[in-house]
């Protein structure tokens, strides 16, 4: 009997052939042209699925997403059918501001057929928004990476370094070399990539290319910082021993970290995101040495107000672009659910306002002192009265 139906066993070893190709890890048989969409509210979008191959089988598709009151799709189920070539168009209707998900499921056999046809769509309320967001980011990223020379032409200026705390300049040179570290990693190295797409299967790469060029430039530019300070006058200024007793830390946390990953107790990305962790904690606490030595110093006098002021600029808009998306995507969870971006670039943000106010308010007459907060007061009262006034940087 089984002779006369050769069509049957046709069909019977594709399938067979067809389900053993995706079971060891071929690619799905469907997709979609884009798997980011934007869209604006009351509007409509749409995306294609097709067949990146001939199926030897209908394959009933129903498209569904995690959110039932943002967005609606025409149709919501097709079948797609067996060796044909045609596309197949789903309209989306905005209907609420937000992200949302749309994914597609079938039957058991065709599950692994349909698992790339996915669209992360994301509904905003007006397209000036949008725009106005991208303009906000790309001025504070100029902001951030021209704020480094500020202080760089004040040393070549002065041929000194004095006034710039050098333990503010060792935890920078560590927490922008940890952030190059975390963002070359996953930009770049593509076993990193996949375990980072394992975890969040359909999830973007948070590290875009702006991200690497931003970290390599800002420990580029650190590097050039403390060069000068290895050739200019520095009087007795040094790093602090509290300094190498905190960096002594990170460097345990860093190299025990690196150890589990070599030892596969842990996995690499694990070990970059702990590099992450290091570099925030010294977003943190960065600013506060060189507070400290301007206090005792009663004097701003070596360090950059320019690089102050545009630290400020480029912080104050990456909070007012993140208010911005939150308000355009009615995503106000991102801001308030994890705190975390928003809060650290508050706490810049007020560190610079705490700078500002030394400089052009405390200080305003800055004494004739200083060598460094970490050593002696220079007595300055011995000199004559009647001199001038030193320049202020």
């Amino acid at each position: 009997e089984i002779s006369n139906h050769p069509i049957q066993i046709r069909d019977v070893l594709m399938r067979e052939i067809l389900s053993a190709g995706l079971g060891n890890g071929q690619t799905s048989r469907l997709t979609v042209d884009s798997h980011d969409i934007t869209i604006i509210l009351n509007t409509n979008e749409t995306f294609v699925v097709y067949a990146n191959d001939l199926l030897t089988d209908d394959v009933s598709v129903k498209l569904t997403t995690d959110s039932e009151d943002h967005l609606r799709l025409d149709p919501e189920s097709f079948v797609y059918p067996a060796g044909s070539t045609q596309n197949q168009t789903v309209v989306i209707s905005a209907l609420r501001a937000g992200s949302v998900q749309v994914v597609a499921n079938s039957d058991v056999a065709n599950k692994e057929i349909v698992e790339d046809v996915f669209v992360r769509v994301t509904v905003a309320k007006n397209w000036a928004l949008i725009y106005t967001s991208i303009v906000f980011g790309w001025v504070y990223f100029a902001a951030w990476s021209v704020s480094f020379y500020p202080q760089i032409w004040i040393n070549y200026r002065r041929k000194s370094v004095e006034g710039l705390n050098f333990d503010f300049l060792t935890l920078n040179i560590v927490g922008f070399t940890l952030y190059s570290l975390f963002n070359c990693g996953l930009y770049f190295v593509t076993e990193l990539q996949d375990e980072y797409e394992e975890r969040h299967p359909r999830g973007l790469n948070p590290v875009l290319l702006n991200d690497v060029v931003f970290s390599l430039h800002a420990m580029f530019a650190t590097c050039i910082t403390i060069f000068q300070c290895c050739i200019y006058e520095r009087a007795q200024q040094r790093v602090s021993f509290i300094a190498y007793g905190i960096l002594g830390i990170f460097a345990v946390v860093v190299a025990v970290s690196a150890g589990l990953a070599g030892g596969s107790v842990i996995h690499w990305l694990d070990f970059l995101y702990y590099c992450s962790y290091v570099k925030l904690t010294i977003t943190i606490i960065k600013y506060v040495p060189q507070a400290l030595m301007n206090y005792r110093r009663k004097s701003t006098s070596g360090w950059s107000i320019g690089n102050i002021l545009l630290d400020f600029t480029g912080g104050t808009l990456s909070m007012l672009q993140m208010i911005l998306n939150a308000h355009n995507y009615d995503d106000w969870a991102s801001l308030f659910g994890d705190p975390t971006k928003f809060g650290l670039g508050l706490f810049s943000v007020l560190f610079d306002v705490f700078f500002m106010l030394q400089h052009y308010v405390f200080y305003r007459r800055p004494r004739e002192v200083s060598n460094s907060d970490l050593t002696t007061v220079i007595d300055a009262q011995n000199r004559p009265t009647n001199e001038a006034t030193p320049v202020k940087y």
